[in-house]
């Protein structure tokens, strides 16, 4: 047990018990599976309106149906979102906003692993595209809406980004900002640690930002631990490299329930209210690699970042 009261075997249900999430309202990115689909379902437990991100409609509405049968006053909506598309992440938060709803917790979640070098509808690097630009564009587009929602409300908003302790597995550069979509350069474990890596840095720069704007809207990261779901794509080639087998087996292989446990504490639990710019593991606070520390290269990220999506 950390100093949380929580641990690795934690269930997302277990550190949720008896919080109250009846008025709030969240975005999950990728919950047609694995933990994507139990943090839906232990946030809809608690009350939360949630809104499901989803690349794949129909599998987003038979896991909307599932939640309903279990528990029939969920309120969950499905909303049709491809992160490796600018196009689809603008057109989500257009309708979104449109919609009128409130945001109070944003969770970006969604994420592919390990792909085969692969440029997306914008030309860029997949999995750099998909799971940091997809989600550092989404953030952008919903700020507004999220600070309005906290401002009207008096709640604490909440960003989350899944990240993953494979981040330390990256190029020795940290992020290859010249190399981003090189296919010469593409080695396909190094670029989803570079895009993890990058996830941590986008939540750190996001929450110094928000601290020193005086907004009242938290920014942090996590590793959800090591699972097995269908992230792991046994088609795209192989397992990972001994020292990233190495890295992630010095952690237990979680359950899905466990796996989905620290995105939902971070999510909701009242101790986490005001911490901002952490890095969480095991629900509890963690230690993140060097380079995910640094505020120098978060900075350059957000910069790069931003001078892609405008």
């Amino acid at each position: 047990m950390g100093s949380s009261g929580f641990s690795l075997s934690s269930t997302a249900e277990e550190v949720t018990e008896g919080v109250d999430g009846s008025g709030l309202t969240a975005i999950v990115t990728g919950t047609t599976h694995g933990i994507g689909t139990e943090t839906a379902r232990v946030l809809a437990l608690r009350g939360v309106h949630v809104i499901m991100g989803v690349r794949n409609m129909i599998a987003g509405n038979d896991v909307k149906e599932a939640i309903l049968k279990e528990i029939p006053t969920a309120k969950v909506d499905v909303m049709e979102l491809d992160l490796s598309s600018m196009a689809s992440v603008r057109k989500f938060a257009s309708e979104f906003i449109s919609s009128d709803l409130p945001i109070n917790i944003l969770i970006n979640n969604a994420g592919i692993c390990a792909t085969p070098f692969t440029l997306s509808k914008d030309n860029i690097e997949l999995q750099f595209a998909t799971n940091h630009l997809g989600h550092f564009l989404l953030t952008n587009l919903l700020l507004d809406t999220m600070k309005k929602t906290t401002t009207e409300s008096k709640k604490e908003g909440r960003i989350i980004n899944v990240t993953s302790d494979g981040h330390q597995y990256t190029y020795p550069e940290g992020i290859l900002f010249d190399k981003i979509s090189d296919e010469s350069s593409y080695q396909k474990w190094r670029a989803y640690g570079q895009s993890k890596l990058a996830n941590i840095l986008h939540a750190n720069e996001l929450a110094r930002q928000l601290k020193e704007d005086g907004v009242d809207i938290t920014a942090n990261s996590l590793h959800p631990g090591a699972i097995i779901t269908n992230i792991y794509n046994p088609m795209h080639g192989g397992y990972p490299p001994a020292d990233l087998i190495e890295l992630l087996g010095k952690y237990v292989l979680k359950s899905i329930q466990q796996g989905a446990a620290t995105t939902c504490y971070v999510a909701l639990h009242p101790q986490v209210k005001e911490v901002t710019g952490e890095y969480f593991s095991d629900c509890n606070l963690a230690k993140a690699s060097s380079q995910a520390t640094d505020a120098d290269l978060a900075k350059k990220l957000w910069d790069f970042s931003m001078n892609i999506i405008e």
